[in-house]
């Protein structure tokens, strides 16, 4: 991945024009200039992992079900839109170039050892494993010590507990949410990601909706203490940061 003043990732791809989590949405986030991809993975009833957001296929499909319920084949069968089917993590890898960052957020514990095991064998340099659940990220770390780790944040006690866990869990980033500012305050947040960058972490900023990082400025306000953004809408960010000078 290329340095950048702040680097950007698609959020499930570029899932402002493309179905989410496909590999349409992913080659067509790097497409218009996403330095890599942030994606979701679950565990199938036949033990592979697979790139969706939510634990069943109802709002990204034309099927219904439980993820975990679900055989590969029979998810392979389902619509995700555009006559897109689910892929497999090993999928993704071999669909995208190397120089790009994939970011994969762990969605479910029991998916944490097949992961790590795709992960090793398809270069994680480019890598950045994430997840809510610092369970799975401790359970990840007994099986893969050097990915580069970011911590989900969306809740002030995970904040609380950072200093322990950037040990334990060897973290590259922490990624907290732009509603932060509106949730606990500029001088919180501020604060927050004054201690992270203290403490060598990078900075990545998720967010709800696209529009909360141009509401009153809001990433002007964070400008320099932030490493990258994960953006729904690719384009409108990269001219964005162009104007602010962040890229």
């Amino acid at each position: 991945m290329a340095e950048r003043k702040v680097f950007l990732l698609g959020h499930r791809g570029y899932s402002a024009k493309y179905p989410e989590n496909t590999l349409l949405a992913f080659k067509k986030a790097i497409e218009a200039g996403a330095d890599g991809i942030e994606l979701d993975v679950w565990l199938t009833k036949d033990g592979e992992v697979v790139v969706i957001h939510d634990d069943t296929v109802d709002r990204t499909s034309n099927g219904s079900g439980k993820v975990k319920d679900m055989t590969l084949d029979e998810l392979k069968s389902l619509d995700f839109g555009n006559g897109e089917r689910i892929p497999t993590l090993e999928e993704t890898f071999e669909a995208l170039p190397e120089d790009v960052l994939i970011n994969v957020e762990i969605k479910d514990a029991k998916a944490v050892k097949k992961t790590a095991a795709i992960i090793g064998a398809n270069n994680p340099s480019r890598v950045m494993v994430s997840s809510f659940l610092i369970d799975a990220l401790m359970e990840y770390r007994k099986h893969d010590r050097e990915t580069r780790m970011g911590l989900l944040v969306d809740r002030e006690e995970t904040l609380a507990r950072l200093p322990t866990l950037i040990g334990e869990l060897s973290l590259w980033s922490i990624n907290p949410p732009a509603e932060a500012l509106e949730l606990i305050g500029v001088e919180k947040t501020v604060g927050a990601l004054q201690m992270a960058r203290r403490a060598g972490l990078k900075v990545v900023l998720w967010s709800l909706k696209d529009e909360t990082y141009y509401a009153n400025d809001n990433l002007v306000r964070l400008g320099g203490l932030f490493n990258g953004v994960i953006v729904n809408d690719v384009e409108r960010m990269i001219e964005y940061l162009g104007n602010i000078g962040l890229r």
